[in-house]
């Protein structure tokens, strides 16, 4: 048997979770089942409680210097097309240690890959995962090709459809009904764009679409969600291009005149999973989407996959393998629970109609744009 922690996927969290782990001092192997590292996606939201990790990392000053500090968490009206309420992240340096980031997802994903080889992480492709297997004093992981690697530990970082996962639950993903249309596209390309100094998210009834810029500003990038009539009826062909253009015609010029801008060849369906307690079991350890896939109305899921890297590699520099994996369970567990339960909650403040919207626009009225009321558990460094 090797020493090295086998990491299962090279996504975000996997290849966090190699570099913090191998900044340790330990050695590590990452085993994606793609032919070749990288990203699916456009635009990620990081903020403090993910940009204090890679900052920890190293890497934070890169990503700012690919990314934008966002003035303004903006939330406005898709129908009306007014602004309901702000948050303001000029002072978060100063309040949380970290700033606001946004960027694409292939520019996280390459800076997080070159920080790995560049601390000697093994990376390996084409390793579709079939098996993971707790040897006692181990772990043997086996791929679909044959290859057997064997280690000292292994982590499930392989996403919302985990094979890791199945040692933990026999659950299955959840579809909101909701499905989503992305699209980033160059500046010069745009005609319709929010203030380019904000993250605006346009909600309404069963739908928003969220607009900021990337890559310093010479990229726009959108986001358009809503919840499928089709897939209430029971079709199986739901979610389609022509329902996103009938959902959006309600909405103000603003919103509507965005959408066309979306990429229409593929749609994302969206899905979390219930929480569970247990994500280690003896040398084998569960991180990211595999232990707590979350729908994204918080901006969390990649946020989240950051604090489980840091967590897990502090406990293994404080113990061994197997007393580290539970104090890392104990640690993040309630908390991402806590986050999957209130991104659920989130979604349905976003798209709710009549009564419901009157008193939730009101409240936000209400509110200042310092007010950190709701958000000061989730950015803060959490209590140990």
């Amino acid at each position: 048997m090797t020493s090295e922690h086998l990491v299962v996927g090279g996504g975000i969290g996997g290849l966090a979770t190699a570099l913090a782990v191998a900044r340790t001092g330990r050695p590590v192997r990452v085993l994606e089942r793609a032919a070749e590292f990288g990203e699916v996606g456009a635009g990620i939201q990081l903020a403090p409680n993910a940009t204090r990790v890679l900052d920890r990392l190293g890497v934070l000053d890169e990503l700012r210097e690919v990314g934008v500090l966002p003035r303004r968490l903006v939330l406005a009206d898709a129908v009306a097309g007014h602004e309901l309420t702000a948050l303001d992240l000029t002072d978060f340096p100063g309040r949380y240690g970290a700033p606001y980031v946004v960027a694409h997802r292939t520019d996280v994903h390459r800076i997080l890959l070159d920080a790995c080889r560049a601390a000697g992480v093994a990376l390996e492709t084409g390793a579709d995962v079939t098996d993971v297997r707790d040897t006692g004093g181990g772990v043997e992981v086996t791929c679909a090709d044959g290859r057997v690697h064997r280690g000292a530990a292994a982590v499930g970082a392989d996403g919302l459809r985990s094979r890791v996962r199945r040692q933990f639950s026999d659950d299955e993903p959840i579809c909101s009904g909701y499905v989503a249309y992305r699209g980033a596209v160059p500046m010069d390309q745009v005609s319709r764009h929010a203030d380019l100094r904000d993250v605006v998210a346009w909600v309404g009834p069963g739908l928003h679409l969220v607009q900021y810029p990337l890559r310093s500003g010479s990229m726009y990038n959108q986001v358009a969600v809503f919840r499928s009539d089709a897939y209430t009826r029971g079709e199986a062909d739901w979610g389609t291009p022509a329902e996103l253009t009938e959902r959006f015609a309600v909405c103000c010029d603003h919103v509507r005149e965005s959408t066309p801008l979306l990429g229409r060849d593929q749609r994302w369906p969206m899905y979390d999973r219930e929480p569970i307690a247990t994500w280690a079991k003896g040398r084998v350890a569960l991180l990211g989407d595999a232990a707590h896939p979350m729908v994204q109305y918080l901006a969390q899921g990649a946020c989240q996959a950051l604090e489980d890297a840091a967590v897990l590699a502090d406990a293994l520099e404080r113990d061994d393998v197997e007393p580290a994996f539970l104090a890392y369970q104990q640690d993040r567990a309630p908390r991402a629970a806590r986050v999957q339960r209130t991104a659920r909650t989130w979604g349905q403040i976003w798209h709710v109609d009549g009564v419901a919207k009157l008193l939730r626009d009101e409240l936000f009225r209400q509110r200042g744009e310092r007010d950190h009321t709701h958000v000061e558990w989730l950015y803060g460094p959490p209590p140990r």
